[in-house]
């Protein structure tokens, strides 16, 4: 790549973001403006719950596909609190992140050892397991098919969250702290671990790293992520039921990271886009769009199967005898 499309592709991911943030002032003089907010708050929260799940699909090469059971986890633990309890919707995001994290924990740790199609086997499982129960009402505390109401509007601060551009700002806030979060923890031992694991696990036992609890930590740290998006959802739509939460979002958040590039946030983030923003512009066309996205995904099996935005190589610098910056090294 050229030394001019380098400035530019930095450029634009300076320029990108500040000009999607704007975006909410210039929708407002627009008829469908709150639709389009809306949708992109949307986006927003898949991106969220997706990149909780590239944390344990990418990172770690698990194949996951019960996701869908921490979110409504986080959704249902929130709707009690606040409806029961009268929490505030925000004192409720920590506790409903703790509430998936220790389900996980519960769920993976008989099954963590399992690997590719059998692991993805039982996360299916568990989603619907958890579906049962929720439509059940086993534990008196989800309403059953009905699900629960008037959940309250989330608050900072004492500012009320009501609007749509509130509501595109908190996510889409949330996505990039999130972000900046997952980086620096890719980057990190932790991060180089999960990496050793997903390309080798038996050359990552070799060296001496503990397989079964980088794993489970990885699982954790992504339920309790979903959990909090589980948080911005009820709050949201102020009503949930276990419709909400069925195989098919665990589908759709496995797809996302897929096509978008499993191990890359810039291509989660595209993905989510693409999966959840792009079929509401061929609305008109309802008959035939599901068709037309299960082709471009075949064609994406044949033609990339590494996704859109495959993540680069990691590259690490090995202490040299002869660096300074290394103790020992340096000329004599």
């Amino acid at each position: 790549m050229t030394k001019k499309r380098k400035r530019l592709f930095r450029t634009l991911e300076i320029l990108g973001p500040v000009l999607f943030f704007c975006l909410p002032f210039f929708l407002e003089e627009v008829d469908r403006g709150p639709y389009i907010l809306d949708l992109l708050s949307m986006v927003g929260l898949y991106a969220l719950l997706s990149l909780s799940l590239n944390v344990i699909l990418g990172h770690a090469g698990m194949f996951h596909m019960g996701h869908a059971a921490f979110f409504a986890m986080g959704a249902y633990t929130t709707a009690n609190l606040n409806l029961t309890y009268g929490w505030s919707i925000m004192a409720t995001l920590p506790v409903a992140a703790l509430t998936s994290g220790l389900m996980a924990l519960v769920v993976a740790w008989p099954v963590i050892h399992l690997r590719g199609d059998y692991l993805l086997i039982v996360t299916i499982g568990i989603v619907e397991i958890v579906k049962i129960a929720l439509t059940n009402d086993i534990f008196g505390l989800t309403g059953g098919p009905n699900g629960l109401i008037s959940i309250a509007r989330p608050s900072i601060f004492g500012f009320g969250i009501t609007r749509p551009q509130h509501f595109f700002y908190l996510i889409w806030v949330m996505v990039g702290l999130t972000m900046i979060l997952f980086y620096w923890l890719e980057n990190s031992r932790f991060g180089r671990a999960l990496k050793y694991i997903k390309e080798d696990t038996v050359a990552a036992e070799g060296m001496g790293i503990n397989t079964t609890a980088y794993k489970l930590m990885a699982f954790i740290i992504g339920a309790a992520w979903a959990g909090m998006a589980g948080t911005i959802f009820a709050s949201k739509m102020r009503t949930i039921s276990p419709e909400s939460f069925s195989f098919g979002e665990s589908v759709t958040m496995f797809t996302i990271v897929i096509l978008g590039g499993s191990g890359n946030q810039k291509g989660v983030i595209l993905g989510s886009f693409l999966v959840m923003g792009l079929p509401e512009l061929f609305r008109n066309f309802e008959d035939m769009r599901l068709l037309a996205f299960g082709a471009a995904l075949v064609a994406m099996m044949i033609f990339r199967p590494q996704g859109l935005c495959p993540p680069k190589p990691s590259r690490y610098r090995l202490p040299s005898p002869y660096d300074s910056k290394y103790p020992g090294g340096g000329h004599c």
